[in-house]
């Protein structure tokens, strides 16, 4: 008897992108010809969200299925302290991952772009191929020192171009070998921050947005908790890094412009990836999906950047929501939409079941679900529609009508307040109506849901509600050290056995 075939996978990630900045999710201003075609021959997720809003955290919860207070990540990992790591440390060592499990299953694993989980100069362990940037901080699109299978070397072109070559080398190689591969595509782009959306340096597509009045971005004065944040991550930086562009980019046209001309250069990629997986046919048998890291507030909610640009941080919708897009021709249906609630940390249960392999991990509830019943027809194979995040003293749970945002109750965290939102009422997440008595036994249902589900989906060392700490890096050290004692301190890795 035959056996069946394995899929390929193509798994596209872009760094910070909410869903809006598509045109398959109703932007009439930005460029996505090819993200919109692949949304209409395959399925897109209206409601997807990210495990945290940092990049790091939320590639490791993809990549192992886990939150941050189950596999430790918390924040970026810090490049700046690489002199100081372990020799050769990966964040996820000791984890089963994506690409180890299918690489044992058999197949021809590669990482094409940016990695920010540890020591790029050596693979971590599960990739066979290995093409990466030396710095997970994206400084510039055009200009960085690249490290391929152990060769470094400097590259002035730009990075989408060159991390789509370089993946569709690696496509190639497989189709002539026959060999059943996962390809994961991490562009450093479209980015968002400064100096990479400051540079003078123009790409293919910034002409087209030269006059563009970017009407899609909400004009939006600074909110109090932006300034607040800025204040004190540069009290606690130590001047490493200026903060002051989340302050200064809200509003900016220029910054703006060049963040949509890298969204579509991120557009010409994937179409060169779909044009090689029609040309070498593989695409009935490749399972394509196009998502972001975490979102990002483009001024939206009166604030630029991620979770963590406000403090307390925050969770709305703007630095929460990602696109989606899954494509297999052999399993789903073209032109289908799902307004089901969904994490891109799912991905990882998703593709194991697609491979039938195992996605379990040794002593933990995994926190990812396998859309796999939903996007061939089926249900979601989920009890409540629903989705759990956390960024260090905020946990968030959505539902299709309400987002609950719990704050960290203990030393340090004195004036911090919840959050609650009614979506259906209010879905630009405006008015709180944590205060309001007539939402009380909401309020209450929504905390004590949040509460277990955190109970069950995290491990003591590494939950910092628990006095756990986090790996590597923290955004939030003094806070922590304020509830937790002076000696508390991030580690590379937690005491096994």
């Amino acid at each position: 008897m035959a056996t069946e075939r394995k899929p390929n996978i193509v798994l596209i990630f872009t760094d910070n992108q909410q869903a809006s900045t598509l045109g398959c999710y109703g932007n009439s201003e930005i460029h996505t010809p090819n993200l919109d075609k692949l949304a209409s021959q395959g399925m897109t997720f209206e409601n997807a969200f990210c495990p945290n809003a940092f990049c790091s955290p939320c590639r490791a919860s993809v990549l192992t299925g886990l939150l941050p207070s189950q596999h430790g990540v918390h924040s970026w990992i810090d490049d700046r302290n690489m002199a100081d790591w372990p020799e050769n440390w990966h964040a996820l060592d000791g984890l089963r991952t994506l690409p180890g499990t299918l690489q044992a299953a058999g197949y021809a694993t590669a990482l094409c772009g940016k990695y920010h989980l540890g020591a790029p100069d050596r693979p971590m362990s599960g990739f066979d191929y290995w093409c990466t940037m030396a710095d997970g901080h994206v400084r510039s699109f055009y200009h960085n020192r690249i490290t391929e299978n152990g060769r470094s070397y400097d590259h002035h072109g730009h990075t989408v171009d060159f991390f789509t070559e370089k993946g569709i080398g690696f496509i190639e190689e497989q189709a002539q070998a026959g060999t059943p591969f996962f390809l994961y595509l991490p562009y450093p782009a479209p980015y968002g921050h400064w100096p990479a959306t400051k540079e003078d340096e123009t790409c293919r597509h910034s002409d087209r947005y030269a006059d563009c009045p970017m009407q899609s971005i909400p004009r939006e004065g600074l909110s109090k908790p932006a300034i607040d944040a800025f204040l004190m991550r540069h009290k606690y930086s130590g001047g490493g890094l200026d903060y002051s562009m989340t302050l200064r980019a809200p509003n900016d046209l220029a910054t703006l412009r060049n963040y949509y001309a890298q969204v579509s250069m991120v557009d010409d990629g994937v179409g060169q990836i779909i044009q090689a997986l029609d040309r070498l046919g593989l695409s009935d048998d490749t399972i394509l999906i196009f998502t972001a890291d975490h979102g990002l507030s483009l001024g939206h909610n009166g604030f630029w950047g991620h979770g963590a640009a406000t403090w307390p941080s925050n969770l709305h919708r703007a630095a929460h929501s990602v696109p989606l897009l899954m494509h297999y021709p052999s399993a789903i249906a073209p032109a289908k939409r799902s307004r089901a609630m969904v994490s891109n940390m799912d991905l990882f249960a998703t593709l194991l079941d697609f491979t039938s392999q195992p996605h379990d991990q040794t002593g933990m509830e995994v926190a990812s679900r396998s859309l796999k019943p939903l996007v061939t027809g089926g249900r979601a194979g989920r009890d409540e529609d629903v989705v759990f995040s956390e960024q260090e003293e905020t946990r968030v749970l959505r539902t299709p009508k309400w987002a609950y945002f719990q704050r960290f109750k203990g030393k340090g965290a004195e004036g911090f307040e919840d959050a609650l939102f009614d979506l259906e009422t209010d879905p630009g997440e405006k008015s709180n109506l944590a205060q309001d008595p007539a939402h009380a036994g909401t309020l209450a249902m929504l905390d004590e849901r949040l509460t277990a589900f955190f109970a069950t989906h995290s491990r003591p060392e590494a939950d910092l509600w628990r006095g756990g700490i986090p790996l590597q890096h923290t955004e939030r050290a003094d806070l922590w050290r304020q509830a937790w004692g002076p000696e508390w301190s991030p580690t590379y890795r937690y005491e096994t056995g």
